[in-house]
């Protein structure tokens, strides 16, 4: 995977200092190197097309909840036949956020205060400093997670001995001989 202090390459920082009360729209439409770089860091073999439409909105006091969806059109290798195999993804994005110096960031995390949480909504917040949340990097993250890791073409079987192979190999036989097992 990325390394930590990578940037995405679909990084856009929104300035969450002062959000309208409705929130900001954000839309990221990858051009093509920011396809070739999410490709390199996904490990695929293409992305055909890559966007992300994102809410920025306030939370509670002073909090900022990011809700949206990221589609894809991604090309990768099938894991038995490394022939390509394309997928979409369609993926829905939904993070809370609370500044480091909040008190109920504090009180919650360090477990003196109640944060409640909808079961099937996000996860719980998370922290940012300063005025900015790179919104970007967190829909790439949605992204990564979405992408099958196992991608396999239709009709591609793990078994690797055909009709007319043996199941095992010579060396395997004799392997087998020396161990004393039948």
């Amino acid at each position: 995977m990325k390394h930590v202090d990578t940037p995405s390459p679909v990084s856009f920082a929104a300035n969450v200092g002062r959000l309208p009360h409705k929130g900001l729209q954000v839309v990221i439409d990858a051009d093509a190197a920011q396809r070739v770089m999410l490709a390199r860091e996904h490990e695929l073999l293409s992305v055909e097309n890559y966007r992300a439409e994102l809410l920025v909105a306030p939370w509670k006091r002073n909090g900022v909840k990011v809700s949206g969806r990221v589609e894809a059109d991604i090309t990768q290798a099938c894991i038995v036949t490394l022939e390509p195999v394309a997928a979409h993804i369609d993926e829905e994005v939904e993070a809370l956020f609370l500044p480091e110096q909040s008190k109920l960031g504090r009180q919650g995390f360090e477990g003196g205060g109640e944060i409640l949480l909808d079961a099937e909504g996000p996860d719980s917040p998370e922290t940012f400093s300063g005025d900015t949340i790179d919104v970007g990097a967190l829909a790439e993250q949605f992204f990564g997670l979405a992408i099958d890791p196992y991608p396999r073409k239709a009709g591609a079987s793990l078994d690797a001995a055909g009709p007319d192979e043996p199941v095992e190999n010579e060396f395997q036989q004799k392997l087998r001989s020396l161990l004393g097992k039948s």
